[in-house]
């Protein structure tokens, strides 16, 4: 059995308005793993307290390569994790020529909405997204084309109007 000494607790208040609770042994580090030291903890505007991040980290380890697929190609799009699916088409646009309204992603076998985001549907690094274009707005597009080569081909029109 091992007997645990008395903790000291301390409470701070930055000027930015973060809350920083310090929890340190009095035992010196002895019979203890991990090299004890101060657990930081900062208060979230939610009112959540939480345990304060390291701002050590590198910038790109935010960023996450997603696979996203179309019918017959696939594309390797760098993004960062906290974005969101409309982000993702924006991208997509420039790559793939399909407008972001025409775009219809699906993550897990799910269409997912532009306001979603990617960290919280659950896609990490290499994840495979699916790009459908929206067959609406494509049947739409060919019937554009199909009336415009009618306007081209004019001439050939079976149909005349009489004027009495």
């Amino acid at each position: 059995m091992v007997k645990l000494r008395s903790l000291r607790f301390s409470i701070s208040r930055s000027n930015n308005s973060k809350l920083n609770v310090g929890i340190s042994s009095e035992q010196g580090g002895n019979g203890c793993k991990g090299g004890g030291g101060e657990i930081k903890w900062e208060l979230r505007p939610g009112g959540m307290l939480v345990q304060k991040r390291e701002d050590g980290g590198s910038l790109g380890e935010a960023l996450i390569k997603v696979r996203v697929s179309t019918v017959s190609r696939w594309h390797d799009i760098s993004i960062e994790a906290t974005s969101t699916f409309g982000e993702l088409k924006m991208i997509l646009a420039l790559v793939t020529g399909l407008e972001p309204r025409e775009q219809r992603l699906l993550y897990r076998g799910k269409e997912r909405e532009d306001g979603d985001y990617l960290h919280m549907v659950g896609v990490k690094d290499m994840d495979k997204v699916l790009l459908l274009e929206d067959p609406a707005i494509k049947e739409r597009k060919l019937h554009a084309l199909a009336m415009a080569r009618n306007q081209v081909i004019g001439g050939n029109n079976p149909c005349c109007t009489i004027k009495v």
